[in-house]
């Protein structure tokens, strides 16, 4: 399909978008876009990338489409009024939204694996991309976050792999419902909880993706994943747990490290050992999925635990920008209550206090997930923790704003938890080196804007060398 046909991506810096783009491209495409950023003059570093690679920019105003046979791809929120899309109706040209043009590339593969849950996503789909690398299948992978295994000078953006074994592994987005569009071979699902969603929406959803699947992996530690296995024709669910010997894949003899953990992996009467270099019990239970996925896909479990113990992990997932004064600085993309717990949980396994900086992702999840965001950080913060907020990313259009950082820090000064609302990005980081001392772990939190990095480098730059 791609090889024979003409795509604009308009938002092509975006997470979701830049390793799509890079894959149509790679399969023979032709390939251009657009994006607010690269307009804006921001991370110039990504936008060379595409172009090194093929890829056409232009400017966000309708000049990159000017003929009918291009297929104009966005993601499922833009809005009508961008001119882009009202270029393309003009034109008479298709516009995919960017999940329907992944779903009908990852449903034609000879083996698709598609990875979902509210956390753990990218990771697991990193993982699953590593083994079978590793293993020379030579997959396809679309992942939201770029993985550091496949980074080199000439792919500094790697989250995104286009190979000829004929595996397709994605992860999958229940946020705005396109999970729907999604016929896996191997279905994976880590967990179900709140985040865009009701969870009667997300039951739904997720309950038709495994019942898509030819063989569905679950979470037997997750109680709606548990529930989810319970629907399933006997033979099609595969169980994997931290805590249930029962399960088909658990781990044993668990050991934590400050940025490592290691395990004992039992599948039967089979056992493997196996030492991550990414940290937390959230970790291990990934690799398990990985390998529970990986098995069906054949290759064998302690094949897939070696190449896993060379696994470094993504990039903003937990990810140490690096030491400095005897205070570690970690960027991270925790941005949901099951996510924040989890990174929180981690750093609290090992001493040192946590000037945590979480950045929301928007009005909108702001306002669905006001009370479970406070319970997380409530729940999670120790009393010397501080946490700083500024205000939301807002990238404009029309979002009811009835909820703001303001009211996540009022309900936990109000549980007794340390914490500033400081509108502006800048005045936080300048607050946050201001606190810092040796021994603290400074968290940059938050997602959809991936400039985050860029601030997390900029904090860890502007503190003092000396150690005390």
């Amino acid at each position: 399909m791609a090889e024979t046909k003409s795509y604009f991506f308009c938002g092509i810096g975006g997470s979701g978008m830049l390793p799509l783009a890079c894959i149509v491209r790679a399969q023979g495409a032709e390939v251009a876009g657009s994006d607010r950023s690269l307009d804006a003059g921001r991370l110039g570093d990504k936008f060379a990338y595409l172009q090194r690679r093929g890829i056409g920019l232009f400017a966000q105003d309708g000049s990159g489409l000017t003929s009918a046979d291009q297929i104009l791809v966005t993601s499922a929120a833009v809005e009508e009024t961008v001119p882009d899309v009202q270029a393309a109706r003009r034109l008479g040209a298709e516009h995919l939204t960017r999940p329907r043009l992944l779903a009908q590339l990852f449903n034609g593969a000879a083996l698709s694996i598609g990875v979902a849950g509210t956390s753990g996503k990218s990771t697991v789909t990193g993982m699953i991309a590593w083994i079978l690398h590793a293993a020379g299948k030579d997959p396809t992978v679309m992942n939201g976050a770029v993985m550091k295994n496949f980074v080199t000078d000439d792919a500094p953006f790697a989250s995104a792999l286009a190979g000829t074994g004929g595996a397709f592994v994605s992860e999958v987005d229940e946020s705005d419902g396109s999970i729907a569009l999604y016929a896996p071979g191997i279905a994976v699902l880590n967990n179900v909880s709140l985040d865009h969603k009701t969870m009667e929406e997300l039951r739904d959803l997720f309950g038709g993706f495994l019942g898509r699947a030819g063989t569905a992996i679950l979470n037997a530690d997750d109680a709606e994943a548990r529930a989810l296995a319970a629907t399933l024709e006997p033979g099609r669910a595969i169980t994997f747990s931290l805590y249930d010997g029962s399960a088909d894949l658990c781990a044993e003899d668990i050991e934590e490290a400050p940025f490592a953990i290691s395990l004992t992996v039992r599948a039967g009467q089979e056992a493997v050992p196996l030492r991550l270099q990414v940290p937390g019990r959230h970790n291990a239970s990934n690799a398990l999925a990985a390998l529970a996925a990986a098995r069906v896909a054949g290759v064998p479990l302690a094949q897939g635990a070696e190449a896993l113990a060379g696994f470094t992990g993504l990039r903003r997932r937990f990810d140490r920008v690096g030491t400095r004064g005897g205070i570690d600085v970690i960027d991270d993309f925790g941005h949901n209550p099951d996510k924040i717990a989890a990174t929180l949980k981690t750093l609290h396994s090992f001493p040192g206090r946590l000037l945590l900086f979480f950045q929301p992702h928007g009005y909108g999840p702001l306002r669905v997930m006001q009370g479970e965001l406070t319970a997380a950080f409530a729940d999670h913060m120790r009393p010397d923790d501080v946490l700083l907020m500024p205000d939301p990313v807002y990238f404009g259009g029309t979002v009811e704003r009835t909820v703001g950082s303001e009211d996540i820090v009022a309900g936990l000064v109000a549980a007794g938890r340390q914490a500033e609302h400081i509108p502006s990005r800048e005045e936080c980081g300048r607050r946050i080196t201001e606190l810092a001392r040796p021994g603290d772990r400074i968290v940059i939190m938050g997602a959809r804007d991936d400039t985050l990095s860029l601030f997390a480098r900029e904090v860890l730059d502007s503190l003092p060398t000396r150690s005390s």
